[in-house]
């Protein structure tokens, strides 16, 4: 069974190779292309980029399957976004949030600590998910993955403490796991770094 240290180790190179590749999302409402890189990707894409990498180089590390967007058994319109396993008895289930505090033009995102630290369940929060992923019905052993990126004046450090602080309230936290990420090629999204924590009831 692979561990979930392994899991966030793989995850950060599966950004790093995905970012290599030199991939370019659009503006959704403007249409025109962003700077090239991974970091103006949202969430399911980079999700989707990298775990084709991670397909690619670390299959030995994972028993059976990766598995993206598998439905809740017991909350049908809400999916997990990675399970890892077999799917009668997932090794691992996984929900994962980005936090990206700037945007493609090197402004603040405001809005992004929402979606890390927010108690309302309809803002679909990390601290929300970890309840959520212990009512799921899914099997397995339950995790929490965020990756994003560092910025000299907005580091990831204090958010990240703060989701354990607020999360280990509502369920049992382990010690986090984590992995660097840097040498990305976006002028904005240049580092950072993926964290990882399993989650038990209380």
């Amino acid at each position: 069974m692979v561990e979930l240290s392994q899991v966030v180790a793989d995850f950060a190179q599966g950004m790093i190779s995905a970012d290599a590749h030199a991939p370019q999302a659009v503006n959704v409402r403007s249409g025109e292309p962003f700077q090239p890189g991974l970091g103006p990707h949202t969430e399911n894409q980079t999700t989707e980029l990298v775990i084709k990498e991670i397909r690619m180089f670390s299959e030995y590390s994972y028993s059976k399957q990766i598995a993206l967007e598998v439905p809740y058994p017991k909350m049908p319109r809400s999916k997990c976004d990675l399970c890892i396993g077999d799917p009668d008895s997932w090794e691992w289930v996984i929900e994962i949030k980005m936090m990206r505090l700037m945007g493609d033009n090197g402004k603040p995102n405001d809005n992004i600590l929402m979606h890390i630290l927010s108690p309302y369940p309809a803002h679909r929060s990390a601290v929300t998910d970890c309840r959520k992923l212990l009512d799921s019905g899914l099997s397995g052993q339950k995790a929490i993955l965020i990756y994003g990126y560092d910025y000299d004046q907005w580091p990831m450090e204090p958010a990240i403490s703060a989701f354990e602080v607020l999360a280990s309230r509502e369920v049992w936290l382990s010690t986090r796991c984590s992995a660097k990420v840097t040498g990305l090629i976006h002028p904005v999204h240049q580092r950072g770094e993926v964290y990882g924590w399993e989650i038990r009831p209380k």
